[in-house]
């Protein structure tokens, strides 16, 4: 044994996880088995995939297992694996820090409520520090496979905030944890009960896990055999008639490592000229780095059983980087590289083939309002960037959309079909309505007439809309149509021509002389019922949603004006229409565009100058009182 034992301190995270984990997951404490045997079983996956270049290092032990082993009077369990082990720059990095994005914002989001946080911490995954649910020490040994017995490493720690690591003599690769239980954890030495734990929460582990028991009457006293607690056969290998919603749901909190059941699956076998199976879930709740583009996702990969690789994400697209599960194909080289699998043409198309199968699941979901509107609130934003990105599949993802309206305002409630159906066949058209907040699109003076005639229009708030909304231009023959854009057409328009506003009224072209540099057009029109007037974009203008995302990300941004529509027949308007002072004119005409502005969610070009001529108004009305 060296001398070269050095004391650090766990990453500020760490120790912060350790404590809420302790005390949060109290009442759910067997899962530290499932999430220890988890890891083992991914460092043997690794083994073998390691050993198809080396394959020296499988000789003096071929067949990768789990064991556990107690001992009921020091009140020690361990769990050890003969996998890929760690070396001592390993142990340091993957057993002191959290290297994940999205851990600031999941530690912030941690309440002290240790219902909730138990929750949260399954949803962030909890891994090796599970451990210390039930131990009050943890010692950690291992040797990586290729490296000599005399570079072991060995690495022990209480969890309050401190760990050692040494180099040790390590006999055989693998790595072997020893948890020294606490006193009110001395239950685990029980055999029978750590063998329920397992045949619960990891009999899908296509390893052998095994513990030492007594051996039979013919042994001598004292003897001790094997016991294999699973059946170690990978699960999607088996036939879906022989698996139970259960196994499933278990095997998803393994590939997972979630505390929840997913919303739903799907076990499929492709045979044929291409041959995969595929095991897809749609998780119950999005992960803290869902939106970080470029963090890891992806389903794990298998070739002829062999672990290639955990997170390949050629097999489903960017939308789709929720799903979690497993594609096993067979066919596909044991040495495939991310660089081959981007451009391999099986690749392609079973991510083809994928793609459209979870959309198909999405749709079945569909059908169950409750859990589908649990994936709207968790997903919905990511799917929509789908409509943008997979024109092949674009109705398609269309059809899963869900949306808010001016006659069903709770968020996620209607979809693009539901709408149709209300809508019927006279009309060929969708209205949508663009927000900065659902608030300010349901109160925009943009809906008055769509109100009056009785027609429903769907309002979107979210920033990636107005950029979906780009390529969402068709659906089912229906034409999708921004009800803030353009003159406005609507059914029975043509026996309102009648009451069509006069388009050289004298007033416009004084409101125009007054803002021609502020405004493309000032016209008269028929879509306001109670405001005075609204701002329209034209027909392939920028909205405001688009133009404030480009400007973040420092992006040009072509000039444009909008056009200020009045309702001629509103009170206020007709007031204007008399006035001769033509600075008084001028400052109620500024006033009638910053409101309009407002109205649209957006500031004044002069915020000051709008509160001054507020002000001297409110003045004038007091003065009047």
């Amino acid at each position: 044994m060296s001398s070269d034992r050095e004391t650090r301190g766990f990453q500020a995270e760490v120790s912060r996880l350790l404590h809420l984990m302790i005390h949060s997951l109290y009442s759910n404490r067997e899962i530290f088995l499932r999430e220890l045997v988890s890891n083992a079983s991914d460092a043997c996956d690794k083994l073998r995939f390691a050993a198809l270049d080396h394959p020296e290092w499988l000789e003096e032990d071929p067949e990768p297992a789990i064991d556990l082993a107690v001992d009921a009077d020091a009140g020690t369990l361990t769990i050890s694996d003969n996998g890929i082990g760690m070396n001592r720059e390993e142990v340091v990095e993957n057993l002191g820090t959290i290297a994940r994005s999205g851990t600031e914002k999941f530690l912030a989001s941690l309440t002290g409520d240790q219902k909730k946080d138990a929750q949260l911490i399954g949803q962030f995954g909890v891994g090796f520090y599970s451990a210390f649910i039930v131990a009050d020490k943890v010692t950690v040994e291992s040797r990586r496979a290729g490296d000599s017995a005399e570079q072991g490493v060995r690495w022990e720690s209480d969890g309050q905030g401190e760990f050692s690591v040494e180099t040790l003599t390590v006999p055989h690769r693998g790595t072997r944890i020893t948890l020294h239980l606490r006193d009110d954890a001395k239950d685990f030495v029980d055999t029978g009960k750590l063998r329920n734990i397992v045949r619960q929460y990891s009999d899908h582990v296509a390893f052998p896990i095994r513990m030492a028991v007594p051996a039979g009457d013919e042994k001598e006293e004292g003897a001790t055999e094997l016991e294999t607690l699973n059946s170690a056969i990978a699960l999607w290998q088996r036939p879906r008639q022989e698996i139970s919603d259960d196994e499933y749901q278990s095997f998803y909190r393994h590939v997972s490592h979630d505390f929840q059941d997913p919303l739903t699956w799907s076990h499929n076998r492709v045979e044929g000229n291409l041959e995969y199976t595929s095991l897809l879930y749609v998780p119950p709740r999005a992960p803290f780095d869902l939106y970080h583009r470029e963090a890891s996702r992806g389903l794990k990969l298998y070739v002829q059983r062999v672990f290639i690789m955990d997170d390949a994400e050629q097999f489903l697209p960017l939308y789709l980087r929720f799903i979690k599960g497993v594609v096993d194909a067979p066919g596909l080289p044991l040495n495939v590289s991310r660089e081959l699998l981007q451009d391999y043409g099986p690749v392609r198309k079973i991510r083809a083939a994928l793609t459209k199968r979870v959309l198909q699941m999405l749709r079945k979901l569909s059908g169950d309002q409750e859990a589908y509107a649990t994936f709207w609130q968790q997903f919905g934003q990511v799917l929509k960037e789908g409509i943008g990105e997979d024109g092949d599949n674009r109705e398609a993802i269309a059809g899963l959309l869900r949306f808010a309206s001016s006659t069903s305002p709770t968020p996620g409630s209607v979809g693009l079909d539901d709408y149709i159906e209300r809508a019927g066949e006279e009309n060929k058209r969708i209205y949508y309505l663009l927000g900065d907040s659902l608030s300010a699109a349901q109160n925009s003076p943009h809906l008055e007439v769509f109100r009056k005639k009785g027609v429903e229009v769907l309002l979107l708030a979210e920033r990636v809309d107005e950029w979906m909304m780009g390529f969402l231009t068709e659906y089912k023959g229906y034409t999708l149509v921004n009800a803030a854009r353009g003159e406005l057409d609507m059914p029975g328009d043509e026996d309102d021509k009648a009451e069509d506003p006069q388009q050289d009224a004298p007033v416009l072209g004084r409101l125009g002389d007054v803002l021609n540099e502020q405004v493309e057009a000032v016209r008269a029109t028929a879509r306001l019922v109670e405001s005075p007037a609204c701002l329209v974009l034209g027909a392939d203008e920028l909205g405001p949603q688009m133009r404030m995302m480009l400007e973040a990300a420092g992006q040009p941004v072509p000039e444009s004006k909008p056009v200020l529509e009045v309702n001629l027949s509103h009170p206020l308007m007709q007031r204007m229409a008399e006035i001769e002072d033509g600075d008084t004119f001028a400052e109620l005409t500024q006033l009638l565009l910053d409101q309009a502005l407002l109205a649209e969610g957006q500031l004044p070009k002069d915020p000051a100058a709008t509160a001054r001529r507020l002000n001297q108004l409110l003045q004038d009305r007091a003065e009047r009182a």
